[in-house]
């Protein structure tokens, strides 16, 4: 099956939030209201409940001041770090190339939180039906449901300056490609952003300037110790303990790993909030 990407041109974003209301609306996700912050952001950063979010950065460039606005949400690795992590295997591939999780097999235990490098996996609160509290890990998932029947994600559907657009991966690059060069006269730091160091991403952007400016590592990588302990630890071990076991010996691992702050490439999340 042909590999599918979302393609973000941040230079054709009028910060509109139509995007972040369709979000809410298709995943049927809370309203998160927020105190006023003194910016025109409409929240400080994603949630477990706010999976798609417009930032905001006024910055002079080449001599004039500019409104640079980014559409947020998961990138969709094609080598996920969250994935890796997960003691539990709640966190997989769609045949899309979508990174989503299994909610029945999610235990809130945060690693993924910890191990991604865009900062955008959050972990939701539950009451079950004994009355106990339970976590879940909570993501954009690139409206999966909506691609099995043949829809594009609710974003961009409701993106009226086309700067969301979906389809085949050769395309949208085709598409990036092309667009970088119409811009690069007066943004001449324009970049197309799809880091090696996770094998791309099925979220790529056209950028006016450098990752950083837009809160975006520089060059995101999955920490060494998580692709070891996914692609040799874990499967060696469930066949000489089993799956149980090696569950429980993951969370610790991971735990572990995380702790180091074995972050590759991460240069713009040094430090994650309590």
């Amino acid at each position: 099956m042909a590999e599918y990407v979302k393609y973000v041109d941040v230079t054709k974003c009028d910060g509109c939030r139509a995007c972040m209301v369709a979000c809410k609306n298709w995943n049927d996700l809370e309203a998160e209201p927020e105190e006023f912050n003194g910016t025109i952001q409409s929240h400080k950063d994603l949630t477990a409940n706010t999976w798609n979010l417009i930032t905001y950065e006024e910055k002079e460039m080449n001599g004039r001041f500019e409104w640079l606005f980014r559409h947020k949400s998961c990138l969709h690795c094609t080598d996920a770090a969250c994935e890796k992590v997960c003691p539990e295997d709640a966190i997989s591939y769609s045949e899309y190339g979508s990174v989503v999780v299994d909610y029945d097999k999610c235990v809130g235990c945060g690693y993924c939180v910890e191990g991604c490098p865009f900062d955008v996996i959050k972990l939701a609160d539950y009451i079950d039906e004994n009355g106990d509290k339970q976590r879940r890990a909570q993501k954009c998932t690139l409206c999966t449901d909506r691609l099995d029947e043949g829809l594009q994600p609710a974003c961009v559907t409701s993106c009226h300056t086309d700067a969301l657009m979906f389809g085949e991966k050769e395309e949208m690059l085709t598409l990036a490609e092309a667009r970088l060069q119409e811009i690069k006269e007066r943004y001449p730091n324009a970049n197309l952003y799809n880091p090696a160091g996770v094998k791309g991403t099925h979220t790529i952007y056209v950028l006016a300037d450098v990752p950083e400016t837009y809160g975006l590592p520089a060059n995101p990588k999955v920490p060494t110790s998580a692709k070891i302990w996914k692609d040799y630890a874990q499967p060696v071990g469930k066949a000489l303990l089993g799956a149980t076991t090696m569950a429980v010996v993951g969370a610790f691992v991971a735990n572990k790993f995380l702790a180091k702050g074995d972050h590759e490439g991460g240069d713009s999340h040094e430090q994650k909030e309590e």
